[in-house]
């Protein structure tokens, strides 16, 4: 099974030459690998752009974010038809900086559906702003992921990959370094509760690690954490950087 490896630009580069720059540099990498798939989701201004240099299926475009509706009065939304007429073909549903703007897991569920009838992949993100001595943080997990699913049937699992976010562990206000251990421990718990919502199905849905992802730990958290592959948000702005990252996960037996 190929390994996947999303790269989430946010809110960069601020130059669509830099962008393709960029994107063509990963591409070059991305295209001769063939046990990863590589997503890049850029800012959606990008996406007509960069879409018109893609070549192959190993290095395609994804989005950061849609709206529940494909038209409508919804000034500044990106909607699910407009990604998919572009070719888009992965979206990201749930992110934690989306979260923090005051997106709800109910908004979050209907955003899933939206791009799961869009034919979208929705990466779906989950994950705890701390860590309890109780392990409560799983008991969240599993409730947003029970809400956010809760309008997906069996059949549209396949359109779903789940991403674990520690957020507690993003960013400089980190509190400290995720282990692999701390994405095991997650990914089971995400493991469980999915099988307990579709039994045997559940093994179809990707989990995919993301939170302060580099060069350095990207192999240990795929083999350590037992998970299908990474979301990797600053470092996938570095060429270099990232572009290493794909060649050790595609190296991997």
């Amino acid at each position: 099974m190929k390994k996947l490896i999303i790269g989430n630009w946010k809110m960069y580069p601020a130059s669509i030459k830099d962008a393709k720059a960029k994107f063509s540099g990963i591409k070059k990498v991305a295209s001769g690998l063939r046990n990863v798939q590589t997503v890049i989701c850029p800012p959606s201004v990008y996406v007509g752009d960069l879409k018109k240099i893609i070549s192959g299926h190993r290095c395609v475009l994804g989005a950061q974010n849609i709206w529940i509706e494909n038209e409508g009065a919804y000034t500044g939304e990106v909607s699910p038809a407009m990604l998919s007429s572009l070719g888009v073909h992965y979206v990201i549903v749930g992110h934690s900086e989306r979260r923090a703007m005051g997106e709800t897991d109910e908004l979050i569920s209907k955003k899933v559906v939206a791009g799961i009838k869009a034919g979208l992949t929705v990466v779906l993100c989950v994950g705890e702003k701390e860590r309890d001595l109780d392990g409560e943080y799983l008991k969240l997990i599993a409730e947003q992921l029970t809400i956010a699913l809760r309008g997906v049937s069996k059949k549209d699992l396949k359109q779903i990959v789940v991403a674990y976010e520690p957020v507690w562990a993003i960013g400089k206000y980190a509190l400290r370094a995720a282990t692999a251990e701390d994405a095991l421990e997650a990914s089971i718990s995400i493991k469980k509760t999915l099988a307990g919502l579709y039994a045997t199905a559940a093994t179809e849905v990707p989990i995919l690690y993301g939170g302060s992802v580099d060069a350095k730990n990207a192999e240990e958290f795929v083999t350590k954490s037992r998970v299908d592959g990474l979301l990797v948000g600053r470092t996938s702005l570095d060429v270099v950087a990232f572009t290493e990252i794909l060649k050790k996960i595609g190296n991997l037996k």
